[in-house]
């Protein structure tokens, strides 16, 4: 059989694994996209799926070698919100302000004989 069209040869690479795998790469790339997209509405997300086919051909050009590669999408990573807190004297963290928090003196008690 002669192979003169590439989609035959890619459905051909180890007996049709690498097609398989090119598939199942580039649907997981999507979907991570979409879902990137999804939790960020304003942003633009990209990413890059590749199919490498490194050729040899040796001893006066009979045989050619193909080794297909695909290597691992890299997805854009997501830039987070900051947080502030407050830090407290044993070295913790804490939401309120140190300043504020003496700043009324504490609960006060209600009079019930208005």
């Amino acid at each position: 059989m002669k192979i003169r069209d590439a989609k035959i040869l890619l459905t051909m690479l180890e007996s049709g694994k690498v097609n398989e795998d090119l598939t199942a790469t580039l649907t997981s790339t999507i979907k991570a996209l979409v879902d990137m997209s999804r939790d960020n509405p304003r942003g633009t997300f990209k990413s890059t799926v590749t199919l490498q086919l490194n050729l040899v051909v040796e001893d006066g050009g009979e045989m050619v070698e193909i080794n297909p590669k695909i290597p691992t999408p890299k997805l854009p990573e997501l830039k987070r919100r900051t947080t502030v807190y407050f830090t407290t004297d044993d070295g913790g963290l804490s939401t309120e302000h140190p300043q504020q928090m003496d700043m009324i003196g504490g609960p006060r008690e209600i009079i019930h004989n208005r």
